[in-house]
């Protein structure tokens, strides 16, 4: 039986490989699978992940201004029918009356208005404003609307009224939130990186001409360093208080409720009774222009609250880490001092006992 030279083996298994790694590349379907693990692995980096989140909210505010604008508005019938019942019901009161009796009038119309009054206010409660479902669902607010879902700030300004309209949220909410905590921790890491990596150059460059001498030679120590947490207060601060003063230009808010305002959205409490853009007065391009860039700015915050999180947990493990050296060394020179002492009692009595005999 002839044998094989091991090179021309060799040749023929490479070959094969090539020719069946051609053959995989030239799949398909293969092909279709190779584009996807790149797609999912690029998702998953830093600028994939903030696309993903200004894809996904601006893909929800679609979906719920098409929910929310194509379907009447049943409360805002149901109020016009009141305010209609509550006009006619005084016009009755002031038919029937024909002796023009002020004091019977003021009662019937207090009893009517009264039962007005708490009619319109069963009707705010449960999210009535006065728009209707085309002026309150535009595209701006439905962005506004979505990131407050899945970022869990829940101002609760607008709310979806319709069945479909809430089963959507639920969904939107299930699979908006871990991508909101995918960005969060990795824009958080981006973040941290950029700003340490800015203040070690920035120290670096104020102790350029300070050096650290050991014995046997000038060698510059390296030691680790950390970003203090003052620093990241002072950027969450300064952040504050550039929303403070834009806000408060705008909305004409003092500046106590601008920065009321900032804090709680940046906390992710969002009471809703202070939001930029709801005021009616507004028309509707400066108000969309405002919920525009309270999206940027909320989704920007959310990014610096993650940066600033990062840096002061690194912080506070450094400073833990030199607290247990620095107890450790307390404890062993503690430990030392007694044991000196110890040893110097003892050699004081046997002295003692020695000089007794």
């Amino acid at each position: 039986m002839e044998r094989q030279h091991p090179i021309s083996a060799s040749f023929h298994g490479s070959m094969r490989s090539r020719d069946s790694s051609s053959t995989i590349g030239s799949d398909p379907r293969e092909k279709i699978k190779d584009c996807f693990r790149k797609f999912i692995a690029f998702m998953f980096t830093q600028v994939g992940v903030g696309a993903l989140v200004v894809c996904y909210a601006i893909l929800g505010a679609a979906g719920f201004m098409h929910i929310e604008k194509d379907n009447p508005d049943e409360q805002l019938e149901e109020v016009k029918r009141l305010r209609q019942n509550c006009a006619e019901a005084l016009w009755n009161i002031t038919v029937n009356v024909n002796v023009f009796n002020e004091t019977i009038w003021v009662l019937k119309v207090n009893e009517v208005l009264r039962l007005f009054q708490n009619n319109i206010t069963a009707a705010i409660l449960t999210g009535y404003n006065g728009r209707s479902a085309q002026d309150i669902w535009s595209f701006p607010a439905a962005l506004m609307y979505s990131l407050s879902v899945f970022t869990m700030i829940g101002y609760g300004n607008v709310v979806p009224k319709t069945v479909w309209g809430k089963i959507s949220t639920i969904a939107y909410a299930c699979f908006g939130i871990p991508i909101y905590i995918l960005y969060f921790c990795n824009m958080g890491k981006v973040l941290a990186k950029t700003f340490k990596w800015l203040y070690i150059t920035a120290h670096e460059c104020s102790r350029r001409d300070d050096t650290l001498f050991e014995e046997g030679g000038i060698q510059p120590v390296k030691r680790k360093i950390t970003v203090p947490s003052t620093a990241c207060l002072w950027v969450i601060s300064f952040y504050i208080l550039t929303g403070t003063i834009m806000f408060g230009a705008w909305e004409d808010w003092n500046y106590l409720d601008s920065t009321y305002f900032c804090v709680i959205s940046l906390c992710k409490i969002g009471f809703g009774d202070f939001v930029p853009g709801a005021n009616i007065a507004d028309s509707a391009d400066g108000s969309h222009v405002k919920l525009v860039i309270n999206f940027i700015y909320v989704l920007l915050g959310m990014g610096l609250v993650a940066m600033c999180y990062n840096l002061m947990c690194e912080d506070v493990q450094v400073k833990v880490r030199e607290l247990k050296e620095d107890l450790k060394n307390c404890l062993d020179d503690i430990t030392l001092k007694i044991t000196v002492c110890m040893n110097d009692t003892k050699y004081y009595h046997q002295k003692q006992s020695r000089s007794a005999k």
